[in-house]
């Protein structure tokens, strides 16, 4: 089993950006980290989460939380404000008798399909469908 510790993620900005996210909370097989700007409302965050069901599966369930923060300021006085958050989750499923190297196969898959140089990229990332 694991112990939560910082987690760095990094972006795909024209100079990739690491985005450093510290652990807050680790209880019940959930961890929640959050990479903090100094203003609350705008942390961002990142869970996880692992569990078996009632049919021996372990499923696993992960979810990224950007909020975009702006100031606003109204009668002089200014507030940060959340004015569009984007949401990433993902949800894994493994049959009690998966291997390592099946589970390890699963999660190496998805992650290649979301890698920039895949059609996939263009479905993700700038609203395009496919045909």
């Amino acid at each position: 089993m694991p112990q939560i510790a910082n987690l760095i993620l990094t972006d795909r900005a024209a100079v990739p950006v690491n985005h450093t996210f510290t652990p807050r909370d680790a209880a019940g097989g959930k961890g929640v980290l959050v990479s903090n700007t100094g203003v609350a409302v705008g942390e961002k965050r990142f869970t996880i989460a692992s569990s078996v069901n009632s049919n021996g599966k372990t499923i696993v369930r992960g979810k990224l939380i950007l909020p975009v923060v702006v100031t606003e300021t109204i009668n002089g006085v200014s507030m940060p404000k959340v004015v569009r958050t984007a949401y990433a989750n993902f949800d894994l499923s493994f049959d009690a008798t998966s291997t390592e190297q099946e589970r390890k196969d699963a999660v190496g898959m998805v992650a290649s399909a979301l890698d920039a140089s895949k059609w996939v990229n263009d479905v993700t990332t700038k609203n395009e469908t496919v045909y």
